[in-house]
């Protein structure tokens, strides 16, 4: 059978207490939508239908990089009538997977099992067990263990409240079945809207099997409706993601204490210390350490790095036996070769430095190309915009450069040459050669302050 797949996301989530539609709240530093896509997508299927309402056009542009079939659904009046606007474009010999953009961290391995049970004459649904189902439709099933209906918890009597077994949300239903039940659902319930829970009475009523998969991992259905059940999965997340890391020979410091925003992979013998992010896509070679309250983003780490307090890595590639930090900024566009030390309050943007070469303190280096055993002293700064343009600088091997040096771009610093302390050099400098700017050192006897004008 093919597979369409439908996610609903139209809801406004009162709850949040914002502006902003619910599915696009974040977990792991992306909307809850695209955890939900990204779900989806392992299954191959032949479309994906989202439906959407509430600030629309902003869940629109949060999924831009796949082809989605976007239906409105202007009024909001139920997942039954959300369901509803989208079968115009389901084939009837298509099998309908029914997700919701509020359950971030549902399982593909859960997916492919709905899927595996439901046939052309029979349908999935997903629950699971709860020792607290408040909130949650309960199951009800028959004296023979066989689903009935699902009944939600504003229309529940007492004893049916009592019931562990409730539904996710979840369902794998033949198109040609689910078009004719949707026809026949009513709003009269307490919340006057249409259920598309309604569908498994009506199944039920025909005699039709419903199979039903439990999960026994209650975060991976469970909805966001507030901020306390987001931190709750991004705490959870952030566990399962850490204990991966751990898993596969990371020291990780503290578990609690690092939160995993993207992709990892790792050599053997990493080390990680406390209240580190790493977002993006991330490659740590053999033996690197990352020291505590560090920001990696979208980095390619080699063998021996040592990244030490207080850094922020952004969109780089650093060599093999590299140093950085502390309180280091790599910006994005910076390459470092091997054992090169970046220091403490060092700022780097769209630069190259070469093997062996030490910027170590109190210096920005931007737009600039550096050679190899080059010294760049305490206070240099790489002047690489007028206002207008940027230009580039380039330093050759082995120069030395004294602290509290400005390089006007465009400039190159010859190979062997050292420039004195305090210069501004705006011009070429030759190789093997001092260059420096100063004037001669004098005193003049009798020279006061300024003073404040009484």
């Amino acid at each position: 059978m093919k597979l369409s797949i439908i996610i609903l996301a139209a809801g406004l989530g009162k709850r949040m207490r914002s502006e902003q539609p619910k599915v696009l709240h974040q977990l792991a530093d992306k909307p809850l939508i695209r955890h939900v896509v990204n779900a989806a997508l392992t299954l191959k299927p032949d479309n994906i239908n989202i439906v959407y309402g509430y600030k629309g056009e902003q869940v629109r542009k949060a999924i831009i990089d796949t082809h989605i079939n976007w239906i409105e659904q202007a009024q909001q009046l139920g997942t039954g009538h959300a369901v509803a606007q989208v079968m115009p474009k389901i084939a009837d010999d298509a099998l309908v997977l029914v997700l919701c953009g509020d359950v971030p961290l549902i399982s593909p391995t859960t997916l492919q099992t709905l899927c595996s049970q439901a046939d052309a004459n029979s349908l999935g649904l997903l629950t699971v067990e709860l020792d607290n189902p408040q909130g949650y439709g309960r199951v009800i099933r028959n004296a023979q263990g066989q689903v009935e209906r699902i009944v939600e918890e504003k229309d529940a009597n007492a004893n049916q409240k009592k019931i562990r077994e409730v539904n996710a949300g979840v369902y794998s239903i033949p198109a040609t079945h689910l078009r004719r039940w949707l026809a026949l659902l009513n709003n009269d319930n307490a919340q006057g809207e249409y259920y598309l829970t309604d569908i498994i009475a009506l199944a039920a009523q025909e005699n039709l099997p419903i199979h039903t998969t439990q999960t026994d991992n209650s975060y991976e259905v469970m909805g966001v409706n507030d901020r306390t059940q987001l931190a709750t999965l991004e705490r959870y997340y952030q566990t399962q993601q850490v204990n991966r890391l751990m898993l596969a020979g990371v020291t990780v410091l503290d578990p609690t204490r690092l939160d995993i925003r993207g992709t990892v992979q790792t050599g053997h013998d990493v080390s990680i210390d406390v209240n580190v992010i790493l977002e993006g896509e991330i490659i740590l070679g053999d033996r690197v350490k990352i020291g505590p309250h560090t920001v990696i983003r979208n980095a390619k780490i080699g063998d021996d790095v040592e990244i030490l307090s207080h850094s922020v890595i952004d969109d780089v590639v650093i060599g093999a036996g590299c140093c950085i930090g502390p309180f280091a900024r790599l910006r994005p566009g910076t390459l470092l070769a091997e054992k090169v030390k970046i220091g403490n309050f060092v700022e780097m943007k769209k630069s190259k430095v070469d093997h062996g070469s030490k910027i170590s303190h109190l210096s920005y280096i931007g737009d600039s190309e550096v050679g190899s055993d080059v010294n760049i002293g305490a206070g240099t700064i790489t002047c690489n915009y007028d206002g207008a343009n940027k230009y580039k600088t380039i330093i050759e091997d082995r120069v030395f450069i004294g602290s509290d040096t400005q390089l006007v771009a465009p400039v190159t610093v010859g190979a062997g040459s050292t420039i004195g302390a305090g210069s501004t050099i705006t011009k070429n400098t030759p190789p093997d050669a001092l260059t420096l700017t100063r004037t001669r050192q004098e005193t003049i006897v009798g020279w006061q302050r300024p003073r404040k004008k009484s």
